[in-house]
């Protein structure tokens, strides 16, 4: 197994789809490898919208080589119109995902919340400031779809990916992943 995995994370959307890959180390140290947000005008058809999503994904997939790609769950919203479009988005990212081999996960709000600030109800500052003092960034990552999609990548690494080694490196861990390793540990016993 390669010491490094590197992960796509998508948070769909239609009008803006946050993309994020990143390298996570077995000890789960990241790095940023692409941000960005792949958009599409709302007076637009909803097939073109779809086209230029598609398109956009990839790019990203043919440029950095994901060896996973990971896309929120779409859960249930008051907007149908919300929920329709991030649905869409969603199903061309896996559609994506299978066109090339790659193995695809999804991941709901809270999971994603609780692996990268050991909180699951927490807020989008908290996310967007954790997933900067994760990947040792100068500023948050904007705008919170691009948060988003590197959040997502991250804890797909951390939950599916490499584990942290046992012994002195947990002191180089953020608090957000010592706190979900000891969750992992405590569901094992």
């Amino acid at each position: 197994m390669s010491p490094v995995l590197r992960v796509m994370g998508v948070d769909p959307g239609l009008t803006r789809c946050g993309v994020g890959v990143v390298d996570v180390a077995r000890d789960r140290s990241a790095r940023i490898v692409h941000v960005g947000v792949v958009r599409s005008a709302a007076d637009l058809p909803a097939s073109e919208r779809l086209l230029i999503i598609a398109e956009g994904l990839r790019e990203v997939v043919r440029e950095f080589g994901p060896a996973a790609i990971a896309v929120e769950r779409v859960f249930a919203q008051q907007n149908l119109s919300t929920v329709m479009g991030t649905a869409q988005a969603s199903g061309v990212a896996l559609l994506i995902a299978a066109e090339n081999g790659i193995p695809a996960a999804t991941h709901t709000p809270s999971e994603v919340k609780a692996a990268i600030t050991g909180y699951g109800s927490a807020e989008k500052l908290q996310v967007q400031t954790m997933v900067a003092r994760v990947l040792r960034l100068d500023a948050l990552p904007q705008p919170a779809d691009a948060a988003d999609a590197l959040a997502l990548a991250l804890c797909h690494a951390w939950r599916g990916g490499p584990q942290p080694a046992l012994g002195g490196e947990a002191d180089e861990m953020t608090p957000a992943q010592r706190a979900w390793r000891n969750a992992e540990r405590s569901t094992r016993r």
